[in-house]
């Protein structure tokens, strides 16, 4: 009897401890999130935050013990990021392409008004542009015109001397040499993308292999949940990969809403990815994630979400391909609009920053309250995530709502400190520690 009182007390005891760590993930967070019912209403809720740029030398607000500086300033809708092997930092000045399929009828009217409102209207700059260097106030010391006259660019890689880059319609190569600022050679495409008048997740990303034999390359779906037709997702929803050497393609993985950020993981050596999930199930649904992808695996998108989860809106259903469904390794919260992804590997921040994730999180349009507006960091244990995220750059939101930023592409500078692309506030900011040479602390 006795032994029965000491298991009954070690069972509620372990019981306890999985409750404890259960519970320091936020709802909708973490590997294991715990999903609400799907809520439908007759009209869908959008909640944006209205854009109000930065003010004079107003700056978001770093983790404790780091300061952040605007490593350069008026860029135009700067929102990828990619650091060469000299510390040049390649920012992609874009927006959308015309899309003129896309968001028709009267709830389109409606969206593309809201998201004028968020700051994402306006023409692209096609162009990308190099920061060179930092000053002692933290700012690149030389800026120049890199490459223009391209299309709704976003990502970008370097094998050999080799420059690619994703335009929303094509991979592009270019000739590069060590230290060039720019590229006048005209490029040539390498792989045709999903593109054309509706093109409704217009960034495309690439990230190359370690051996440089292959580019992956995400491309986004063409609606919410397949309400265009499941013949306009034709090649979408998916992450691609590219033999060089031959220009051959095939999906890699497939099911991913909107995959954007790429990175590759240090330890366990997996290519990650950072994914936006589906719209109007409701203020905790879905959840966005990261995860690491395997290679052939299907991740729900239209029929299902975090993994076997039956979304009954995509028609005509799929129960095969549901019951194939992948989970994925981590919600990043619902409608954070996670969209960049960089492992931190160098030496400048303290160690428990060492191998973890930084997410850059766009932020929400259709949530009450908004999500997301910051940049996260999750640090990470033998190859996988191991505790919540942590705030690690917030202030992009106001007390009143305002956005004076949003948080896109994220990357790690050839000295360690952390960049950050602002589409919003058209500004890269830099974080780094106190203690390293930087600019003044900012206000």
């Amino acid at each position: 009897m006795a032994a029965g009182r000491a298991g009954r007390a070690l069972g509620l005891a372990l019981a306890l401890l999985a409750g404890a760590a259960a519970a320091q993930y936020a709802p909708g967070f973490g590997p294991s999130p715990a999903l609400p019912e799907p809520e439908r209403t007759l009209i869908p809720t959008i909640n944006v935050a209205p854009a109000e740029p930065w003010r004079d030398d107003a700056t978001p607000v770093p983790a404790a013990g780091f300061r952040v500086t605007a490593y350069a300033r008026g860029l135009a809708h700067p929102r990828w990021l990619y650091v060469l092997p000299n510390g040049d930092v390649l920012v992609a000045e874009t927006n959308a392409p015309p899309k003129p399929d896309d968001n028709a009828g009267i709830k389109g009217a409606i969206i593309k008004r809201q998201m004028k409102k968020a700051g994402s209207a306006g023409d692209s700059a096609d162009r990308i542009t190099l920061l060179r260097g930092v000053d002692a106030k933290g700012q690149a010391l030389g800026r120049h015109v890199f490459l223009q006259n391209l299309y709704s660019p976003f990502g970008m890689a370097l094998v050999g001397h080799d420059f690619y880059v994703a335009n929303t319609d094509a991979v592009v190569r270019f000739p590069y040499r060590d230290g060039q600022t720019g590229i006048a050679a005209a490029g040539v495409t390498v792989m045709e993308l999903p593109a054309g008048p509706l093109n409704h997740h217009w960034t495309k990303n690439i990230a190359a292999s370690p051996d440089g034999k292959f580019l992956y390359v995400t491309v986004g779906s063409n609606s919410n949940v397949g309400e265009n037709g499941i013949e306009q997702e034709q090649g979408r929803a998916a992450v691609w990969r590219l033999e060089l050497a031959g220009a051959k393609a095939r999906p890699y993985a497939s099911g991913l809403r909107n995959p954007v950020g790429l990175a590759w993981e240090p330890v366990g050596k997996a290519m990650w990815v950072a994914v936006n999930e589906r719209d109007e199930l409701g203020d905790d649904l879905v959840p966005d994630y990261m995860t690491a992808l395997r290679d052939g695996a299907f991740y729900g998108w239209p029929y299902s979400y975090f993994g076997q989860h039956v979304d009954r809106r995509a028609k005509p259903a799929n129960p095969a391909l549901v019951a194939s469904a992948v989970a994925p390794d981590y919600a990043l919260g619902a409608h954070t609009a996670s969209l960049g992804l960089a492992f931190y590997q160098a030496d400048l921040f303290p160690p428990s920053y060492r191998g973890g994730a930084f997410v850059g999180q766009h932020g929400s349009w259709n949530r009450r309250p908004h999500s997301g507006y910051k940049v996260v960091y999750v640090p990470f244990k033998d190859g996988k995530p191991a505790g919540p995220p942590r705030d690690f750059l917030v202030g992009f939101l106001d007390r009143d709502g305002k956005a004076h930023g949003r948080p896109v592409g994220v990357a790690v500078a050839g000295d360690g400190a952390l960049l950050v692309a602002d589409d919003v506030g058209n500004v890269v900011w830099r974080v780094a520690p106190i203690a390293a040479p930087a600019a003044p602390a900012a206000r």
